[in-house]
């Protein structure tokens, strides 16, 4: 009995009496002040939450998309995209080196053209008179010898523009056709060529003569077909 009551005054003792880790706080200051808990996660303790697959598919784009600059004002910016030639050069203008003909070449060339139609016409009315056929239209002997040429001159031409060759007029001068950029012109051309050197012809030989007011000494014809006599 005696030492239930000499117990009883320790055990009392030690209910008010703090713990040893509390008095050691009180005595020495902590080295974390902040209340807030340090906590570091780990992942083989604490895995992270994985993200969906559309989030996922979403972080992925935003990463390998690049983000735009904005150029600023004061800096200038490269055109490195190539125009349209279309758009880049007008329709009128050489884009080649070669020089136009000079006035007496393309004469010339034109002159041993004429003459190859003249001898081929002649030729041909021969052979008819001396065949025997009337050759006078209405009494007038001059329709058909004309109407003839007309047609041996288109044949002529014709011929050399489905061959997409030169005249022979034009290789004894030295000359070559060429296109506003420097190549042989296609068939098509030629074509537009011949028709365009009609209508420079009944417009009074204007389209002939604008050769010598234009600024690169070419006729309508040259313009029309976009083609024009050069020296070989």
């Amino acid at each position: 009995m005696a030492t239930a009551f000499a117990l009883a005054p320790i055990q009392q003792q030690e209910a008010e009496s703090p713990p040893a880790a509390l008095r050691m706080g009180e005595i020495q200051p902590s080295l974390f002040p902040s209340s807030t808990p340090k906590v570091i996660a780990i992942p083989t303790l604490t895995p992270l939450r994985a993200a969906p697959p559309e989030e996922r598919v979403t972080a992925r784009r935003a990463a390998t998309k690049s983000p735009r600059r904005t150029a600023s004002n004061s800096q200038q910016q490269l055109d490195l995209q190539e125009q349209d030639e279309s758009e880049a050069k007008p329709d009128n203008a050489l884009y080649c080196d070669a020089r136009v003909a000079l006035a007496a070449q393309r004469t010339f060339a034109a002159v041993a053209d004429s003459a190859a139609v003249v001898v081929g016409s002649a030729l041909f009315l021969g052979l008819a008179a001396w065949a025997g056929v009337d050759l006078a239209i209405r009494g007038n002997v001059f329709y058909l010898p004309a109407a003839m040429t007309v047609v041996v001159a288109l044949l002529y031409r014709g011929i050399w523009c489905l061959i997409n060759r030169d005249t022979p007029g034009m290789r004894f001068a030295g000359l070559k056709l060429v296109d506003f950029d420097g190549r042989t012109p296609r068939r098509d051309r030629r074509i537009i060529r011949q028709f365009a050197g009609v209508l420079s012809l009944l417009s009074a030989g204007v389209g002939l003569i604008w050769a010598v007011v234009d600024e690169e000494n070419l006729t309508w014809h040259d313009h029309i077909s976009q083609t024009f006599p050069t020296a070989d």
